[in-house]
């Protein structure tokens, strides 16, 4: 069976990881969690600039390793795009290595979380409300400047289900 893998992007706090857990039940497959979070929780920090791509790299090997345990979907809960993206933010830059693998965005669907739920402090993973709204906002320019179509998920958990449901249903088959 062929896998479809379904970025899930979004600013911190924005209902990722919850929506990836409950999609993954939903249609009874699995979901990769974000690398950073254990990076941070490892390691006692946030990443340096040169932390960031192992970070990606990571991740989209863990997203490699989770296919043969997916059912029809494989949910990301963020991607190597999110990576670079806050590179931009907190450096200024992107190194090339980084860009290379973030312009590799070739996922079946693209969703994004808005920022819409209330803000929750995570330790060091979470900056501030005001940083939420411009990484959101810097996702959706990029997503447009990369041809990249998405689907903004908004509203309460179930609202946001029933969003993704309705998407999935007009992929093209395989």
């Amino acid at each position: 069976m062929t896998v479809r893998r379904i970025a899930v992007l979004g600013a911190e706090s924005s209902g990722k990881s919850t929506l990836c857990g409950a999609l993954a039940r939903r249609y009874s497959t699995v979901w990769v969690p974000e690398y950073l979070r254990e990076f941070v929780d490892t390691h006692g920090r946030v990443p340096f600039e040169s932390d960031q791509f192992g970070i990606a790299r990571t991740q989209r090997a863990r997203e490699n390793a989770a296919v043969d345990g997916a059912n029809e979907f494989l949910f990301c809960d963020t991607t190597p795009l999110m990576t670079a993206l806050y590179s931009q933010v907190y450096w200024g830059r992107v190194d090339a290595q980084l860009a290379a693998l973030a312009a590799t965005h070739d996922y079946a669907l693209t969703l994004v979380t808005a920022p819409d739920t209330p803000w929750v402090a995570d330790g060091l993973m979470r900056e501030s409300e005001e940083v939420r709204q411009r990484v959101f906002s810097m996702l959706v320019q990029e997503l447009d400047a990369r041809g990249l179509r998405f689907v903004l998920l908004e509203g309460d958990l179930p609202h946001r289900l029933r969003q993704v449901e309705a998407a999935l249903k007009v992929l093209k088959p395989l």
